[in-house]
């Protein structure tokens, strides 16, 4: 049987200069917007959770900052 363990991890809108979620306070948004540095940072996040055997389950964008869920594997010890 297949056994999870699962992680939230809370990243401040500091982190993120501008990404597309963030929008203008008129409420435009654009994905030219986004700067190559940014979505390295995003990327960065993402490969390095990724490396220790973790997997992106949901990402949420909001004016403080991005939350990411994560789930992995758990090895069964008793085999």
């Amino acid at each position: 049987m297949e056994r999870f363990e699962y992680k939230i991890t809370k990243h401040s809108s500091d982190t993120f200069e501008k990404i597309i979620y963030f929008c203008s306070e008129s409420g435009q948004c654009s994905i030219n917007e986004v700067s190559k540095d940014q979505t390295r940072i995003l990327t960065d996040i993402l490969n390095t959770q990724g490396s220790k055997g973790w997997s992106l389950i949901q990402i949420f964008f909001g004016k403080d900052g991005v939350m990411l869920y994560w789930k992995r594997r758990i090895q069964d010890i008793l085999k």
